[in-house]
């Protein structure tokens, strides 16, 4: 992977993390545009740089993601679902991150839900009281059993083109969370997924790295990268989000997935080079 191939993935990394859209995904389809090979080094890569834009969060939220030891724990109970089934199934999920396809289906079919998810939960922001009052700490309207239920929706995010984003927030919406807390915990999940996924694959794949110093480098400028522009993104997020929702966001996935199956269909070699 060049140093050019890296900074556009940090960036297409940066932009989409908090985005419904699936960063992965996007990153996946990026990759396969730009003919960068699929290797080893490549699907670490992706894993890993998406830790990057997480930290940002950290940065933004910093009095509140140190509230206290019962806030920690709710993330553990909302990470643990996640934890347990990426360990049994990291391989064939590192196998669906070469296959466009997946992403494209899985980018349609998300984006039509999309198109329903406001109107769905409307009483959510309706009746604000009743459901989840405005958001002081993450920590206040997110119990125990909610965050167990966010983080085994979460867990079908582990499918590329799905969007960790879309499927937290909305897990959060189902527990009667508001968009703007639904979203903000979506965030806060999201650093000890991310830290478990990228720890998990260069522990996995420390020989390669070991045995090529250059690729720290360049793992290091893409978790830059993705972290400067994930700063702005997610600013951009939280505001849209509360004002619009996600019909928007749910017309771009059709849009995307459509085009990639009609390219498909027309036999464009999408795959990412050997």
């Amino acid at each position: 992977m060049s140093i050019l191939h890296a900074i556009i993935l940090a960036i297409v990394e940066g932009l989409t993390e908090f985005l419904p859209v699936s960063s992965t995904g996007h990153m996946i389809i990026t990759a396969a545009l730009f003919g960068i090979e699929s290797s080893d080094f490549t699907k670490v890569f992706i894993v890993s740089i998406q830790f990057g834009a997480i930290l940002s969060v950290v940065v933004l939220y910093f009095k509140r993601f140190f509230k206290g030891l019962d806030f920690y724990f709710k993330l553990f109970a909302a990470f643990l679902p996640t934890a347990i089934i990426g360990f049994l199934l990291k391989s064939q999920v590192d196998a669906l991150l070469e296959n466009v396809t997946v992403v494209a289906v899985t980018l349609l079919l998300g984006g039509i839900g999309l198109l329903f998810v406001d109107k769905w939960f409307a009483r959510n922001e309706a009746n604000p009281d009743t459901y989840a009052p405005p958001l002081h700490t993450p920590n206040e309207h997110v119990s125990y059993k909610r965050a167990f239920v966010i983080g085994c929706v979460q867990c079908i995010a582990m499918i590329p083109g799905v969007s960790r984003s879309a499927a937290t927030i909305i897990g959060g919406l189902s527990q009667g969370l508001n968009r703007k807390t639904a979203a903000e915990f979506s965030f806060f999940l999201a650093v000890p997924t991310m830290f478990a996924a990228t720890a998990k694959s260069l522990w996995d794949d420390r020989d390669l790295l070991v045995a090529h110093s250059d690729n720290w480098e360049i793992l290091l400028l893409g978790n830059v990268v993705a972290f400067v522009v994930a700063m702005a993104a997610i600013r951009f997020f939280i505001d849209f989000l509360t004002k619009h929702g996600f019909r928007a966001f749910g017309y771009y996935r059709i849009v995307v997935g459509a085009a990639l199956l009609i390219l498909i269909f027309l036999g464009v070699d999408l795959k990412l080079v050997d």
